[in-house]
């Protein structure tokens, strides 16, 4: 009856989630790549290592994070290469206006002086599920040793990562270094902690992955994708074929799904945090999601048994 189905809908031109497929059939968990976004961002202070444990217990399988330089060039893990006034405190514990958050440009603080900037306790408007507490900026060297450590303890499979690199051309030098020194410095981190087939480095700036690529053409590359939805453009500007493609969750259309099948790509878009849309990226083909809340995600997947 499927197929019968299936046959009628290519007769019509009616949109297709998967051939000879039910839209309600749920995907075991190993086959679908589930990403904490920030780590939980939707419920513990985002890029820090609470919320990245706490996305273990919702059983991602990769924790996805973002990562900066310090000026005494440490691996920091932020989304912002400052103090993001609507979630950080100075190391006075004062607020910051959001006319002088630059001014807090971590790449021209030491990591002792980062650390000592609150980025949890403060209420999250844009996450009223948050959970507030005291927490800072760990170095990407602690966060791996604490949920590899977790992990172990709990009995949880070995985390997977996905590292962004927040870099851009119009801040060379200013808020990060430039590409291979960038590179330079997150790859050692990876090498050193023996997590390289763990890891996956993605970036919007095709120049880090650029010069990845040629530090280890073995290495998992994700590219990131904000507005192009002509997907075979921004992979020619890149230069090479990524493992990932991850693409902003409303450009996935049926024939990006089956381009990423073509070419042994993977497609997994960003940030979905509504179950109706996870379940409708999952019934189109998608390998993967990034989300917020990966506790609203468990209805994905087939219940253990």
């Amino acid at each position: 009856m499927k197929c019968l189905i299936f046959g009628i809908l290519l007769l019509t031109g009616l949109p297709l989630l998967t051939q000879c497929q039910s839209p309600d059939m749920q995907k075991p968990r190993e086959q679908f790549d589930l990403q904490g976004h920030r780590g939980a961002r939707g419920l513990v202070p985002e890029n820090t290592i609470p919320s990245m444990l706490k996305a273990l217990d919702y059983g991602v399988n990769t924790l996805e994070l973002d990562v900066v330089i310090s000026k005494d060039k440490k691996v920091v893990v932020s989304h912002e290469p400052f103090l993001n006034h609507k979630i950080c405190k100075n190391a006075q514990g004062e607020t910051i206006k959001e006319s002088e958050e630059k001014n807090y440009n971590l790449y021209q603080m030491s990591y002792d002086s980062i650390a000592r900037c609150d980025c949890g306790s403060m209420s999250n408007p844009d996450y009223p599920e948050q959970q507030k507490m005291v927490a800072f900026k760990p170095l990407l060297s602690a966060l791996i040793d604490a949920t590899e450590k977790y992990a172990r303890e709990k009995g949880l499979p070995a985390p997977r990562y996905n590292i962004e690199t927040k870099i851009e051309p119009e801040s060379d030098n200013i808020y990060h270094p430039e590409p291979q020194e960038f590179m330079e410095l997150v790859y050692r981190i990876i090498k050193e902690k023996g997590i390289a087939e763990r890891t996956c480095i993605q970036s919007f700036d095709v120049r880090t992955l650029q010069a990845l690529k040629k530090m280890d053409d073995k290495i998992t590359i994700a590219l990131l994708v904000a507005k192009n939805p002509f997907y075979e453009n921004a992979i020619k500007e890149l230069g090479f074929k990524p493992d990932v493609y991850s693409p902003y969750h409303l450009l996935v259309t049926s024939s990006l799904i089956e381009y990423g099948k073509k070419e042994g790509i993977k497609i997994i878009p960003w940030t979905v945090n509504d179950f109706d849309t996870m379940k409708k990226l999952a019934q189109m083909g998608v390998d993967g999601i990034i989300t917020d809340y990966p506790d609203r995600a468990q209805g994905l997947f087939e219940p253990k048994k």
